[in-house]
């Protein structure tokens, strides 16, 4: 029997799909909600299983039923909603059939395979009616949050370029693939893209509004050698001596230039496998100021210097920030990333419950991950032009710009 929408229980029943590392996290923060309980866990590894069903009898008293098969979780008639958070390979048909099955999707996020996985996806949401939700937690963080915020309000003027990087160094994880049950480490032999497109991109493309009268119309990407997955596997760092020397298809440093109908620009750097500190980047430019999440800056129009910014700090504007984050409690801030786990996590539930439309919904997700596919392309083809599809169909034209939580104003 499927879940009927919007959620009229009390207490909503989940089910957590994938149990290493990303989803052990969110056991975490969904413990934190009282009217949501974990009824199942499900990893093709019996050990994850067992560990999260401990884990959650640990947190909150119940014991959930373990499966080393997912088919199982999506007959279950008690549960409402699927948490996806098995690997990139997955993501996509696990959630078809999750919605297919009557059951509210919660994807975890990674780059598409195929585009037509992506389509595949848009019509299993068009023909159910099941909603879903991609689950991009950087699109709930405080910065990029405050820089929309500061965008709606016309403080940047017209803006004309956004740049976002996944710099993370990853080398001791992706090499440590087949020691821990990784599914990186594969993807990095194998394959030469922009991978792990949608941290950056996501909040990028909720600013400009794309699908939403605007969108991506076309990408170019190139790649650098690859050269530092293996010297790091020749160093006694390397946690699987198997792979000491091996060769990857993965270029250390990739970069894609993304058009978009209304003329901005948008670039995206993947850099995972070079000594580099954590960033994203974000960043965005207009004719009347800037943000720059590096620096946690934003500078107006007659803040800016021409050599170095001597003020400009984004805790000037605090009056932008939405309520989530000056509401945010010190326990919530602990749920994974910083409290943005826990944030995109409540609005999900609270989208089941009817009371707002998903934030991210399937057309934000496929354009989103579709740059992945279009990237290897690129690549493969000497950094040549790819066209975007219209997952939408024409309906980016006529939709509403909505953010993903409400934006203050404070000039209205």
């Amino acid at each position: 029997m499927s879940s009927t929408f919007p959620i009229q229980k009390k207490t909503i029943s989940v089910a957590m799909v994938g149990c290493g590392a990303r989803g052990r996290m969110l056991l975490d923060t969904l413990s934190a909600f009282d009217d949501v309980t974990i009824a199942a866990v499900c990893d093709q590894y019996e050990d994850r299983v067992t560990r999260a069903q401990d884990k959650i009898e640990s947190l909150r008293g119940n014991r959930p039923y373990g499966t080393q098969n997912y088919r199982e979780v999506l007959a279950m008639d008690e549960i409402d909603a699927v948490v996806i958070a098995t690997p990139w390979d997955d993501h996509i048909r696990m959630t078809i059939e999750t919605l297919y099955a009557g059951k509210a999707a919660a994807m975890e996020v990674g780059g598409a395979y195929d585009l037509e996985e992506c389509y595949a996806l848009v019509r299993a949401v068009e023909e159910t009616g099941t909603p879903m939700m991609f689950m991009e937690n950087c699109c709930f963080d405080r910065f990029e949050l405050l820089a929309t915020a500061l965008h709606r309000a016309g403080r940047f003027g017209e803006v004309v370029h956004c740049h976002g990087a996944y710099s993370h160094d990853l080398r001791d994880e992706i090499l440590g693939g087949y020691v821990n049950r990784h599914y990186r480490i594969d993807n990095y032999l194998r394959r030469n893209g922009e991978n792990y497109p949608t941290h950056e991109l996501g909040p990028i493309a909720r600013l400009l509004d794309i699908n939403r009268g605007n969108r991506m119309v076309s990408l170019v990407s190139v790649a650098s050698k690859a050269a530092g997955l293996t010297a790091f596997s020749l160093t006694d760092k390397n946690p699987d001596p198997s792979l000491s020397g091996a060769k990857f298809a993965q270029g250390d440093i990739v970069n894609t230039i993304i058009t978009c109908a209304n003329g901005e620009t948008i670039t995206l750097t993947l850099d995972t496998t070079l000594p580099k500190y954590y960033s994203r980047e974000f960043t965005v430019r207009g004719t009347k100021g800037l943000a720059m999440q590096e620096g946690n800056m934003v500078m107006l129009e007659g803040d800016c210097n021409t050599h170095i910014p001597t003020h400009g700090s984004a805790e000037n504007y605090t009056d932008y920030l939405p309520d989530i984050w000056k509401n945010i409690t010190d326990e919530q801030l602990r749920l994974g990333h910083g409290g943005m786990d826990f944030l995109e996590f409540r609005e999900f539930f609270s989208a089941l419950r009817g009371e707002r439309d998903m934030p991210i919904d399937v057309y934000d997700a496929v354009a989103w991950m579709s740059v992945t596919v279009l990237s290897e392309r690129s690549i493969a083809q000497g950094g040549a032009p790819q066209i975007i599809p219209d997952f939408t169909n024409g309906k980016w034209m006529t939709r509403k710009s909505v953010d993903v939580v409400p934006l203050p104003n404070p000039q209205a």
